[in-house]
């Protein structure tokens, strides 16, 4: 029996100026749930399609790739669908580090969702993009605000 997990994507300092958008499915694309100068997030839910003990299986209409190396993708720029961006990049957020406990954590309480913060602009002064590191220690469960 799949479950609902609740998941949170949060953008530090993303730049100024470029559109991100969560990618669902190939091509559909989810607007920030709210956004500042300071942050952008993205609020949405995976399934878990299987049981302890296998490692959780990731599904559902946000999640890419293939079992056991699942993750979701940020748009930003013509990917994002603002067609005159100088940027086309996605920046891929793994699944990989979310554990059954806290999985469990996150669904014990019901103001309860798993985020992972990362850096929203890259290197080169433009939209994060690859595979992009987890900040402060990967997914962890925290309140809704």
């Amino acid at each position: 029996m799949a479950r609902a997990v609740p998941l949170r994507i949060t953008l530090i300092t993303p730049p100024r100026g470029v559109s991100f958008c969560l990618q669902e499915g190939k091509i559909d694309l989810v607007p920030p749930t709210s956004e500042s100068a300071e942050h952008m997030t993205f609020d949405f839910a995976v399934n878990v399609a299987n049981e302890k003990p296998e490692e959780p299986n990731f599904r559902g209409s946000f999640v890419q790739g293939p079992k056991g190396g699942r993750f979701v993708y940020v748009n930003s720029g013509t990917y994002a669908g603002e067609s005159h961006s100088c940027w086309s990049r996605r920046a891929k957020i793994p699944l990989s580090a979310i554990t059954w406990d806290l999985i469990e954590k996150a669904l014990s309480n019901p103001d309860g969702v798993l985020e992972a913060r990362i850096q929203g602009t890259g290197r080169d002064g433009g939209p994060a993009c690859a595979t992009v590191p987890l900040l402060d220690a990967g997914w962890k469960v925290v309140k809704l605000k």
